[in-house]
């Protein structure tokens, strides 16, 4: 059972949102689910930066260790 949205901001004013149509509720539910979605996606793409900067330091270690001749990596 989804949850009824009872108060909304839109422009700065705040509006009760259980004297909207039904319609105005229901998009409302859908711009709440958008939210979980992005933030969702923020996070991943925050683990992702992190996984990239880690493979890249990986990378750069193996160069200087060809370049130099030693493993540095352990």
């Amino acid at each position: 059972m989804s949850k009824e949205p009872s108060r909304i901001t839109l422009d700065g004013e705040l509006y009760d949102a259980n004297n909207l149509s039904e319609n105005a509720q229901e998009i409302i539910r859908c711009l709440d689910r958008i939210k979980v979605v992005e933030n969702e996606k923020k996070n991943m793409i925050a683990i992702l930066t992190k996984a990239k900067k880690a493979y890249i330091g990986d990378l750069k270690g193996e160069m200087i260790s060809a370049k130099a001749g030693f493993d540095f990596s352990e």
